[in-house]
Order: structure tokens, then C-alpha cells, then sequence
């Protein structure tokens, strides 16, 4: 309890500190938002408008990272603007927010690594990938990722309501994820958990790429492309596993600095937020967007309007009816 207080305190004691570079810091992060957002909802809209991506699992996956990134994206920017203008909401509404950004936070990492998997059926298991990736076991698959990336965001809320008073609730709070852990066993349980996540996923990941690299060197000529094209699909997913297995970490580090000197704690969070909740949730487009040939002639067809459709249309209208004004 007293620690809530302590950090509500030292936040709103904080807007003696603000100054124009942290206001520039803060518009950037905006503009930052702004474009991965806008790329994110095109990308959704492109997925949406086909029934081949669908119906596909790789697509269905990768759109569910596309929702959980862009939702997590509002609800941590508005997290950070909060917290850096020291604006105080209702602890309920704080709890709330928190809960939901633990859980979306956990649930991408658990999709990229879905994802690997799909991969590894689709290329060490070509026969069996459309029985396994059937219309049922997606519901299962993506039930599953959901469940399990909800235990430590329910683990975190239940712990903070059964060790702190019920009058709590009614308070006001400058919202961030620290509040909810009050005491120190709480920041231990939580990290324990996030350890036995980084361990099964970094096996699987590990176990995924390996089996990929052997069937691209025993693959023929013909299918060494989209074979190897796999297996650096695997790789950029295990470095955007990273980025956010590292985001974990990041709540205990800025604790701790918090307690040095709060301008380097505006320091660290701002670039913690850039370079560990921006950059990774930047290479799923990155990945699918652009990397794939089918998904990036829809998406960039829509992202123009429809243009291209419309020059080529006008393109061949035109050069159709020229051999018929030769002879006129």
C-alpha cells in the first residue's frame, strides 16, 4: 500500500520536470504510433477483404498478431502519456488497463511462436498440414494461446487485490504496471513465470528452426526457395521473440532506476518503450507485409486506393482501341 502511495507521489511530484525535450520525446512516440497503427489497420483491412488469407492458417496468425500489437499499442501510449503527464485515474479503471496490457503483452510472444510451428508442420510435414491445420484445430490453437497468455496478468490482478485492502480501489493513481505489484514477492512470482515462458518458447523456437534448416539441405532444387525463405522467416520471428522477451525485464529495471533518479527513469522508460514495445511489434509487418509476395500486391493495391488497377485498366482500354484509330 505504501508503495503505491510512494510511487503515486514521486509521479505527480514529477511535472516539476517536464520540460520541451520530453514534450518532443512525447510527439514523437505519437507520430511513431501514428504510422505503426495506420500500417497495422491497412494490413487488417487487406487481411479482412480476402477469403483466401482467411482461410489460411499462417494469416489467421499473423492477423491475431496484428489486432493484439495495435491494441496493446493504444492502451501502452496512453499508459505512457499518463504517466509522464501525471495525470490520475480511478484504481479500478488502473487495474483494468494493467490486466489487459499484461495480457496482450504475453500473447504475442506466444503467437510468433504458433507461428513457428505452423511453419515447421508446413514444410517437415507437407502432407499433413491441411489436416492439422484444419478450420477446429485453429479455434483450439488460438484458444490455447489466450489462455495461457492470461496466467500472469490474472495471476498479477488477484495477487494485488488479496494483499491489499479493499478501500484501495477507490483511490487515484498516476496508472502504470508497477502499481499492481506492491510487494516484492509478487515482482518475484511474476518474473518465475515469465522465466518458465522464455524457457518453453526459446526450446520450441530452437527445436522449429533446427528441423526447418535439416529439410532445406535434404529439399530439393525446386523447393530450397520456399524452404529457405522459412527458415529466415523463423530466424526474424525468434529476434522479434527476443524484443519481447526482453520487454519483460523491463518493469524490474525501471523499478530500480525509478529509485536513483526519476529523470533517468523518464530516460530509460521512454527508450524502453521505442526500442522494446515499438521496433519488435515493427517486424510483423516487416515479415508478412512486405516479405510475402501474395499478402503485398493486396496490401499494396489497397494502401494506393486501388491505383494501380485503375492506370492498368486505363493502360489497356488505350491500347486496345489504337490499331482501330490506325484505320480511321
Amino acid at each position: 500500500m505504501q508503495s503505491i502511495i510512494n510511487n503515486s507521489n514521486v509521479s505527480i511530484n514529477s511535472g516539476l520536470y517536464f520540460s520541451r525535450p520530453l514534450n518532443e520525446k512525447i510527439l514523437l512516440v505519437q507520430v511513431l504510433v501514428g504510422i505503426f497503427l495506420y500500417v497495422n489497420f491497412l494490413m487488417i483491412f487487406t487481411f479482412l477483404k480476402k477469403e483466401v488469407f482467411r482461410e489460411d492458417t499462417r494469416y489467421i496468425l499473423f492477423a491475431q498478431t496484428l489486432f493484439n500489437d495495435s491494441l496493446l499499442m493504444l492502451l501502452t501510449d496512453l499508459a505512457v502519456v499518463w504517466s509522464y503527464y501525471s495525470y490520475p485515474i480511478p484504481m479500478i479503471p488502473c487495474c483494468i488497463l494493467c490486466t489487459l496490457m499484461n495480457w496482450l503483452n504475453d500473447c504475442t510472444p506466444l503467437t510468433l511462436v504458433a507461428m513457428c510451428l505452423e511453419r515447421y508442420v508446413a514444410i517437415c510435414m507437407p502432407l499433413r498440414h491441411a489436416d492439422i491445420s484444419n478450420s477446429r484445430n485453429r479455434k483450439i490453437g488460438l484458444l490455447i494461446i489466450w489462455t495461457i497468455s492470461s496466467i500472469t496478468s490474472f495471476v498479477s490482478l488477484f495477487g494485488f487485490l488479496a494483499v491489499n485492502p479493499s478501500n484501495i480501489l477507490l483511490s487515484y493513481v498516476v496508472c502504470s504496471v508497477e502499481v499492481m505489484l506492491t510487494f516484492t514477492w509478487q515482482a518475484q512470482l511474476r518474473a518465475i513465470l515469465l522465466q518458465l515462458y522464455f524457457i518453453c518458447m526459446f526450446v520450441i523456437i530452437v527445436f522449429t528452426y533446427i528441423k526447418i534448416m535439416m529439410a532445406a539441405r535434404a529439399a530439393s532444387s525446386d523447393n530450397k526457395k520456399s524452404t529457405y525463405k522459412s527458415l529466415r522467416t523463423v530466424l526474424l520471428h525468434a529476434c522479434q521473440l527476443f524484443l519481447c522477451l526482453v520487454q519483460f525485464l523491463t518493469p524490474y529495471i525501471e523499478m530500480a532506476v525509478m529509485q536513483i533518479d526519476f529523470m533517468l527513469f523518464i530516460n530509460v522508460r521512454y527508450s524502453n518503450f521505442i526500442v522494446f514495445v515499438i521496433a519488435p511489434r515493427c517486424l510483423s509487418p516487416l515479415i508478412y507485409g512486405i516479405r510475402d509476395e501474395k499478402f503485398f500486391l493486396v496490401l499494396k493495391d489497397h494502401a494506393l486506393f486501388g491505383l494501380p488497377k485503375i492506370i492498368s485498366g486505363a493502360f489497356h482500354v488505350n491500347h486496345d482501341r489504337s490499331p482501330q484509330m490506325l484505320y480511321t
